[in-house]
């Protein structure tokens, strides 16, 4: 029976130690990237206020609305920084 134990602590011990690692990759640096947002899948407020919670966008890809995504993917997913958006909405 303590084998058992043994392996079960040891298998219990690697799975946390991968769980770890994820929790850890996700802690990297983000940005809110405007514009590549399809609908109700904004992550908060939009910048027009016309809502203040996540998961409420009308339209997709909306100049106004707003994800989180790594830090330097923005640009790479055809999205706007907040002072691009501002802009834009100016327009």
């Amino acid at each position: 029976m303590n084998q058992r134990l043994i392996i079960s602590s040891a298998l219990a011990s690697v799975l946390a130690l991968g769980l770890a690692g994820q929790a850890a990759a996700q802690g990297k640096e983000k940005e809110k990237c405007f514009g590549i947002v399809k609908a109700g899948q904004n992550d908060c407020a939009n910048l027009s206020g016309s809502h203040s919670c996540a998961g409420q966008s009308k339209v997709d890809m909306g100049a106004d609305e707003w994800k989180y995504v790594a830090k330097g993917t923005c640009a790479s997913m055809k999205g706007m920084t907040e002072a691009d958006a501002k802009a834009k909405m100016k327009k």
